[in-house]
């Protein structure tokens, strides 16, 4: 009797396996395909990440081509700026004069340096001024030189701090729309493009009749 049971369970297990090896074949090809699928996905995923990559790129280079553009206005406004009493006139509203004639040199000689692109003594000497003379009735377009020199000497956290402040203080001067390109433009050098374009995006609504804002325009299709 013990020697018919060997064979019994030998073929027992042999008919088991057989059963079973279908069902492994079918597991097998189904993990096959799993593995494919994944794959698949991890290119497709790849090619899109590629893309947003070089779009971003695009984005990128665009935008600091926007910031040349800006710098080279700041040094165009240096350069146009005139020395002396005959800057009054470019440099400030209509009326804004100094009645002082101390205050009058000190706000010239800071613009002065400004004008020869003298970036860092121009903040110096600006920011000395508004501390002499906070109520001056320069003081509005110091500030807004202020903060563009801050600007040129890449202070973009300065910048953005003293132009606020124009442009809080000064809403309806008529610099506060090129402060806020100003702003704007430290804040994608500091990479916070959220608020680069909240800047741009007020300025189109506050200032929408203002040149700043045919720039700010374009400037926003480089953030979408």
């Amino acid at each position: 009797m013990r020697a018919n049971v060997l064979p019994l369970r030998t073929l027992i297990v042999t008919a088991m396996l057989a059963s079973a090896a279908p069902a492994l074949a079918f597991a097998d090809d189904e993990a096959r395909r799993a593995i494919l699928d994944l794959r698949k996905q991890v290119q497709v995923q790849n090619e899109q990440n590629q893309r947003a990559r070089l779009q971003l790129a695009d984005q990128m280079q665009a935008m600091q081509q926007e910031i040349t553009q800006l710098r080279e206005q700041l040094e165009l406004v240096s350069r146009q700026q005139p020395r002396g009493q005959a800057s009054q006139g470019a440099a400030n509203p209509p009326g804004a004069t100094a009645s002082d004639p101390n205050e009058q040199a000190a706000y010239d000689g800071a613009l002065d340096q400004f004008r020869q692109a003298q970036y860092k003594d121009a903040s110096e000497s600006l920011a000395a001024f508004l501390a002499l003379y906070p109520n001056s009735q320069l003081a509005p377009t110091a500030k807004f030189y202020l903060g563009s020199s801050r600007y040129a000497i890449k202070d973009y956290k300065g910048a953005i701090e003293e132009l606020n402040e124009l442009v809080q203080q000064s809403p309806n001067d008529a610099r506060a729309p090129d402060a806020l390109l100003v702003i704007a433009g430290s804040q994608i050098e500091l990479n916070n493009r959220a608020g680069a374009k909240a800047s741009l995006e007020r300025i189109v609504k506050t200032y929408p009749n203002s040149q700043a804002a045919d720039t700010a325009k374009n400037r926003l299709q480089l953030l979408q």
